[in-house]
């Protein structure tokens, strides 16, 4: 998607122009949506400015408003379903991860939450016919769980003819030639998957934040790409804030940050079609004596904000359990899955 000719909105010159799209801001829907304050702060203008600004892209962008059911379900069916590459998984989640919403994947250390997010960003430059959304991912990494050699330990635990069908959406090998046992072909399909993963490493909450925005501009300019962006996780959401903002006094100021830094991934999943997960860390409550005592980080602004909770707990040896908490137009259950050198599988 090409940026808009954001000159011909009224009250923007070239330099406050620029100032926008240096800040993500390079299409009359993306300003339309945006506040006074978020748009003054980002092209250091006033917010009365800024307001004016917004009311002109809202009359030039289609941006919405009411519509019947059925245009609702008719948009919904551009929603795109992501695998996990687990039958039982796929199918509790109603056919697999989905795009223009935020998908919460929670769970203890060691239960396979940065598993999952490897997984997701190879499945995402799949074929359509395997589960993939023939797209890229982008990786916001914040700590240190981002592995490439677990991506090719992963690759190369796909099936053949799932493989042999990537080589030729990737153009490594034709229909004719693509042979999941030729090792230069193997080691030029991770290749070619390694390159469709953009990876950034959040040093602090504010880094983090940063990222995100930055993650709408990059998902902006690949939309017209061969991959574009269509996948979006963090791993972790969570564990930045959690040591930054410590105590009850700082309780208030961590969670509207932590607010503004969802809705920002959230844009990315509505704007680009993108499917957004995030991992999220847990704390055990002393309070609860029946059941699991574990309890998400990020209190009601991530519960309310997530379209699906997943909690992953472990279970003997390498399965873990799958568990969907909330969604909104599935049923509570849960599924089985193995966590393997060859990635995650079906029990």
């Amino acid at each position: 998607m090409a940026s808009d000719d954001l000159e011909e909105l009224s009250g923007v010159g070239p330099a406050t122009a620029e100032k926008l799209r240096d800040n993500g801001f390079d299409s009359y829907q993306g300003i339309a949506v945006a506040s006074p304050g978020e748009l003054s702060n980002s092209a250091d203008i006033g917010e009365s400015s800024a307001a004016d600004i917004i009311n002109a892209a809202r009359e030039s962008a289609d941006i919405g408003g009411f519509e019947t059911g059925a245009q609702v379900l008719e948009r919904r069916e551009q929603i795109g379903k992501l695998t996990w590459g687990v039958g039982e998984v796929d199918e509790l989640l109603g056919g697999g991860v989905e795009t223009q919403s935020i998908t919460e994947v929670y769970g203890e250390f060691g239960a396979g939450k940065s598993q999952v997010t490897h997984q997701l960003s190879i499945n995402v430059q799949l074929p359509r016919e395997h589960g993939g959304l023939e797209g890229s991912a982008m990786f916001v990494d914040s700590e240190d769980t981002f592995r490439p050699e677990r991506i090719e330990q992963m690759v190369d635990g796909l099936p053949d003819e799932v493989l042999e069908d990537a080589m030729v959406l990737h153009g490594v090998a034709d229909e004719e030639s693509a042979d999941a046992g030729d090792e230069a072909l193997m080691d030029d399909l991770n290749e070619a998957i390694l390159d469709n993963i953009h990876v950034a490493k959040a040093f602090n909450s504010n880094h983090q934040i940063l990222l995100a925005e930055q993650a709408q501009e990059l998902a902006s300019e690949t939309q017209d790409d061969e991959f574009p962006i269509r996948l979006l996780c963090v791993d972790s959401l969570t564990a930045h804030f959690r040591a930054e903002y410590v105590g009850r006094g700082e309780l208030a100021e961590r969670q509207q940050k932590l607010n503004k830094h969802l809705h920002d991934l959230m844009r990315v999943g509505d704007l680009h079609n993108t499917a957004v997960v995030v991992t999220n860390q847990v704390a055990s409550n002393p309070d609860s004596f029946f059941g699991d005592p574990t309890q998400p980080i990020g209190g009601n602004i991530l519960g309310h904000t997530s379209t699906f909770r997943i909690y992953l707990r472990k279970s003997k040896g390498n399965k873990r359990i799958v568990k969907m908490v909330d969604a909104p137009n599935l049923p509570d259950g849960e599924a089985v899955m193995r966590v393997e050198e060859g990635g995650l599988m079906d029990e």
